[in-house]
Order: C-alpha cells, then structure tokens, then sequence
C-alpha cells in the first residue's frame, strides 16, 4: 500500500495520506458527510412517495420511448389500459426479462456480480446504486470495480470477467459488429447519462474560441468509438477541418486527461465530466463548450451487458434494470444532486474533490473564463435508449470509415438498443401502426431523420470515402 504523497492519476490526484481512518475520504469531515448524504438518500428512496415515483418512472420510461409522440401515448393507453400496454410492451421487448421489471420478481439464476465502471459522473447511477444499496434489495451482491480505461472494459466483458458494465453507448454497436474486437453480441440496457461532456482547452488558448482556428491542434478522447469522438469529428468539420488531417485526436483514458492537458501533451479534450470541471478546478483549462449546446439530450455513457449473459440469466438481469433504473430515477431529481455528490466523491468511486463534482451534478459552475454559469441539465440520467440515438451512431461509423460496405442500421440499433417499437402488438390490438420509436434528432441545428440515414452520411461534405 502506498503512503507516500505523490499523485495517482487514477486515484484523481489526491494523496493518501490526506484521507480519514477508513482510507476512503479525504479528511474525517468529508467521512461524516458522506455518510450523512448515504443515509439521507436511504431515507428518501425508502419513502412510499419515491417507490411510487420510481415505479412510475420505471413503466414512463419504456412507454415513453415506444410512444414517443405524446398524443400516440395517450391514445394507446386511453385504448387499452395500462395494465395491458405494460403486458404488450412486454410481449415485444427483444429480452422477454424485461417484463419482469412489472412483474414479479423471478429466482435470480446468479447473485454474485461484478460490474465495471469507468471513475466518471456518466456512471452515477450504477455507482450509487451500489452504497445506497438498490443492488441488495434486489437479491444481488454486487461489486463495481473501478477500471483504468475503456479498452479495458470491452476487454473484461469479453472475457466474461464482468457480468455487466458501464459502457460508452457506441461500444456495444461496435463490439456486435466485431469493430476493434471480435465479433460479440452486446445489448445497451439503459442509457447511463445525457449530456455530461464538454470541449475543455489549455488555458494558454483563451484566444483561439474559433475552431477554424484550431489547425494543428492535439485533442484527446476517452475512446474510438464513444460519443466524445464522434462529436469532437462532427464539431470540427462544421468548422470546415479535417479531423483526420487539421488536428490531432489521440485516445488518453478520462483521468490522465487533465495531467496531459497540464504538461502540454494535448492543447484540449472533448472529454466526460467531472474532468472537464477539474481542469477549471486545476486552473488548467477552461471549457469551451457544453456538448448539450451541439445536441442537447445526447447519450454519453450507457449500462449493459452480453446478450449471452441476458439469455442465461433473464431474472438476474431484470434486477440489475431494476436496480439501476431506481437509481436513474433518484439522480434525475435535482434535489439529490448535492447529496449524490458526497456519495461518489470518495475513493472508491471518482475520488474527486467535492466541490467538482457537485458543479458538475447541480450545474451551477465556473467556466475558467471569469464566468459562473447555471445549466441544471449539464448532466442528465434519462434512461431511455432511443434507437435513432444507435442509428445516429451508426451514420458517424460509416462517415469515419470504421464501419465500410451496407449498413442494416435499424437492424443493428433494434438488437443492440432494448427498446423496439410496437408495431406488432399494435397490429394485434387492430390499431393503427405509428411510425416507431426513431425521434428524430438536431444536432447542430441540423435535423437527423433515422429512416434517411444513408442520406445523412452521403450529404455531410467532409467524410472518409473507401479509398481515403
């Protein structure tokens, strides 16, 4: 065990021997504290008014993204009952576990997990579920294990040595379609977070806020295939650069970021939260901008699992959605932000100073340019994996070149994504078939139609070509 007092990048910076008795706070204020946020947040999800807010946000959720035109909602549920919608959503749901989450509970098939996460704000859900003890109440003893990086993750999924994990919601698109791995059919279960990510630059460019200015630049990502990449790609060819030639993007897992950002190794990031606040925290970088101003509601992170694992063990994995759903739903709350930051502060977790952590969570934060800012949705926890969202994905895939040929995309979205449409069911009920669950999206002020994605991909002026 370390007792010195140098810097652990994975441990966020701060020196061991700062922290309390248990080796989990910084001091023995920050112990009371989190243990005053655990016990508060206990008290709340325990009251008969958050059970049924959280049932309702459960069964709100899958009818939401199965319905998402509020007149189509109302209809369906005005026609048949809500017992029978929560039955047909069930009977079309591409995992029949899900059902379960209306249901009883089923025998769980295993009780003994271990999750992976990533020491970053997009996994609060999972994260907390673990301390308030959401996973236990469902039967399960779960460990969530921190993890170095994200190659990492896909690497322990794949070898079975994770039964589930937080992953960066292009991941299991490009697992299943053996892109940078082989071939692995994985399933998003929910969206973990939206929003929640930033463009953060080095200090020394507070004059150069126009990416046409950034030729040459050096920017770090988590991970190929992540939000952070995509829309780092999307945001400067907007601006008339190549990313592949104007600038530089190099992958460096999140908490070594504002270490490379200090000793000059990258000129900025787009990179989840709470690193780009640390940067500001650090007085090392400012943030450029939100990603919610590029496409506001967009995924960053989501939780999931193999389809392997979901087939063998159906009861097991409708725990694990419930108990990460329940999570989600006390996250959404913004009068549980202040206190879910004590709650994942500690080392275990993020091990990030407080105060970072609740800027980010409340969104009421300094910019690092002189300014305090308040966006209350900076970071979000709405679960509902849209599968326009993996359509989406998919066409920024295509447009990079690391997917080539034909692309089924709904195909790949709808056995990817747990959410489908419920055409058939409709049909059986003798009503009239909407168009699906594919809302269209605008991303920098341009609207993206899922049913047109190969349109999308052809129009954007910048792009890889097969021969590029």
């Amino acid at each position: 065990m370390r007792t010195d007092n140098r810097f652990d990048p994975y441990d966020a910076d701060r020196p061991l021997m700062m922290r309390c008795a248990c080796g989990q706070h910084a001091s023995a204020e920050e112990h009371r504290g989190a243990e005053a946020a655990v016990a508060e947040l206990k008290r709340r999800s325990e009251t008969a008014e958050f059970e049924a807010y959280s049932n309702d946000f459960i069964e709100a959720s899958l009818v939401k993204a199965l319905f998402p035109h509020d007149a189509m909602r109302r209809r369906f549920l005005r026609a048949v009952g809500k017992g029978t919608a929560m039955a047909a959503i069930g009977s079309v749901l591409p995992v029949a576990s899900l059902q379960a989450m209306a249901q009883e509970k089923g025998a769980l098939e295993k009780r003994d997990l271990k999750i992976g996460f990533i020491p970053i704000t997009c996994a609060t859900p999972l994260i907390m579920a673990h301390p308030l003890g959401f996973y236990s109440k469902q039967g399960l003893d779960v460990q969530v294990v921190k993890t170095a990086g994200w190659a990492l993750i896909r690497d322990k999924m794949l070898n079975k040595e994770y039964d589930a994990t937080h992953f960066l919601s292009p991941m299991p698109l490009a697992i299943s379609l053996g892109v940078g791995s082989n071939p692995t059919p994985m399933n998003v279960a929910t969206i973990q977070n939206t929003n929640g990510q930033a463009i953060t630059l080095h200090v020394r460019h507070k004059d150069k806020r126009d990416p046409k200015d950034w030729k040459g630049f050096k920017f770090a990502v988590p991970f190929e295939y992540s939000m952070h990449n995509f829309l780092l790609r999307y945001y400067v060819a907007e601006a008339g650069l190549d990313p592949d030639r104007d600038i530089q993007i190099r992958v460096v897992p999140p908490p070594e970021m504002v270490a490379n950002l200090r000793a000059g190794n990258i000129d900025g990031y787009l990179g989840p939260d709470p690193f780009n606040q640390r940067a500001v925290f650090e007085e090392v970088g400012f943030i450029h901008l939100l990603t919610k101003d590029l496409w506001n509601g967009h995924p960053c992170c989501a939780f999931g699992t193999s389809t392997e694992f979901i087939q063998k063990n159906p009861n097991t994995f409708a725990a694990l959605y419930r108990a990460v759903l329940t999570s989600a739903a006390m996250a959404r709350e913004a009068r549980n932000r202040e206190l879910i930051a004590k709650v994942i502060a500690p080392q275990a977790y993020l091990n990030q100073p407080e105060t970072v952590l609740t800027q980010v969570l409340t969104g009421k934060f300094a910019d690092g340019l002189g300014n305090v800012k308040n966006v209350p949705d900076r970071a979000d926890f709405d679960p509902i994996p849209w599968q326009s969202m993996a359509v989406w994905m998919l066409t920024q895939m295509k447009r990079w070149g690391y997917v080539k040929g034909e692309v089924n995309y709904k195909q790949i979205a709808e056995k990817v994504f747990l959410l489908t449409d419920a055409k058939k069911q409709m049909k059986a009920l003798d009503m009239k078939v909407p168009d699906g669950a594919y809302p269209k999206i605008t991303v920098m002020g341009k609207v993206f139609d899922p049913e047109k994605a190969d349109a999308y991909v052809n129009g954007f002026a910048i792009k890889r070509t097969p021969n590029a």
